[in-house]
């Protein structure tokens, strides 16, 4: 592993956690230029939270069972080609229909974790995996601030376009680039596939969870698909780069979550998902504040959106920990089974969200936040803890768990990893 070869992953974590996210920013375009209803455009976001979550669990397993090196280039080049149609597409539903296609091909940092963790010695693991946990969180954060600013300059089709080059180059550099590897895996792919909901049966640790993360993520996606809306509407009049802009008050995440890690380390995970849950109620309640328009609005928005970033994805590390010391030797179709339902959780609080906002605006979205953590506090509350060890993220030994990558980022240092994606 290399420091050429480690930038060059976590360019691409970047790439394809942020192709998640982009469109959330440029909806409120899309809804001018395509003659749509603020609705059926969000579908968009909603088409690739989607596709996404069925990408993890059709195609991530693949990761054990095939080559890494031409995996991830097909994945990056149809992921470049699904950009490119869909910023070509002549209407919302070609649009819909491409946007399917980049959120199921669109998981390859998903598929690199695994990968470096076996490219490099176990005492270089947790930095390797830490810097692109960087590359995961950087990619989520900035996505929105290109997004609009690149799609209020030159229109929504660009973002889609300028996204798509870069999948197509970075496809083209990682087939010379990547080493060869040799599968771990020669499960037929049904065995794969079947696996991780076989662990949703028998491991209750898995599900609670899950479960935790399903409420969180799909209040944090309802959050961001209906903010554009109240943005650009009547009570801002702002245009799609203010989305982004206010995305980047959520870099200081990128500082909060090696503290969570610890914080798991020392106090266990269930210490830690306390405070996150209570920490989206609170900021249910901030965001409540933003729905009057005006500076004040905006402070309450910036901290609203903070503050439920944070706890997000520090509860993501709280959740990682736990799910990885329930089996060691099953890390990634855990992985599996967990990113598959916490994109259910964000695909439907998107869904969910816009249909709130139509009927009971802002102040409903808001409301839609604190039910979905109440939901997940609740059972949090009356869970029947598991072992000491696994509440510290241990495996079973005492021995601290990397936390894995893949969609919303999280990190535990000093064994460290990412959670992408996102």
């Amino acid at each position: 592993m290399s420091r050429r070869l480690l930038l060059l992953l976590t360019l691409t974590c970047a790439v394809g956690v942020g192709t998640v996210y982009f469109p959330q920013a440029v909806s409120p375009l899309v809804v001018t230029a395509l003659h749509a209803s603020p609705g059926s455009a969000a579908l968009v976001v909603t088409a690739i939270q989607i596709g996404y979550t069925a990408g993890i669990f059709l195609l991530v397993p693949l990761g054990d069972r095939l080559p890494h090196r031409p995996f991830l280039v097909t994945l990056l080049a149809l992921t470049g080609t699904g950009l490119l149609a869909a910023g070509c597409a002549p209407g919302l539903a070609p649009l819909l229909a491409a946007a399917a296609v980049v959120g199921v091909t669109t998981v390859a940092a998903q598929v690199i974790g695994p990968l470096a963790a076996g490219l490099v010695a176990a005492d270089r693991r947790g930095a390797v995996l830490g810097t692109l946990l960087s590359g995961s969180t950087g990619g989520m954060l900035l996505a929105r601030t290109f997004g609009g600013t690149l799609g209020e300059w030159l229109g929504w089709r660009a973002p889609y376009l300028a996204a798509g080059a870069v999948a197509l180059l970075l496809a083209a550099v990682l087939a010379r680039a990547l080493p060869v590897t040799t599968p771990t895996s020669r499960r037929p792919y049904p065995a794969l596939l079947a696996e991780p909901l076989r662990l949703l049966r028998t491991e209750p640790e898995l599900r609670r969870s899950c479960l935790y993360q399903a409420a969180v993520f799909g209040a944090f996606s309802a959050v961001w698909t209906c903010l554009a809306l109240l943005l650009t509407g009547p009570a801002y009049g702002l245009g799609a780069h203010a989305v982004g802009m206010l995305a980047l008050v959520g870099a200081v995440t990128m500082l909060c979550t090696p503290y969570a890690g610890r914080l798991v380390d020392r106090r266990g995970a269930d210490r830690v998902n306390l405070g996150c849950l209570l920490g989206v109620l609170v900021s249910a309640a901030v965001l409540a504040a933003g729905a009057g328009g005006g500076a004040a609005g905006l402070a309450a928005l910036a901290g609203g959106t903070l503050l439920l970033d944070v706890s997000m994805q520090s509860g993501t590390v709280a959740n990682l920990a736990r799910v990885y010391a329930v089996r060691p030797d099953a890390r990634s179709r855990l992985n599996t089974a967990y990113m598959t339902c916490a994109y259910l959780g964000g695909s439907g609080g998107s869904w969910l969200g816009v249909r709130v906002y139509g009927r009971a605006g802002w102040q409903g979205v808001c409301a839609l936040v604190a039910l979905l953590a109440a939901i997940a506090l609740a059972r949090h509350l009356v869970a029947p803890h598991g072992p000491g060890a696994r509440q510290a993220g241990g495996d079973g030994r005492g021995v601290p768990v990397p936390v894995g990558i893949g969609g919303p980022p999280t990190a535990a240092p000093p064994v460290g990893s990412a959670g992408l994606t996102v």
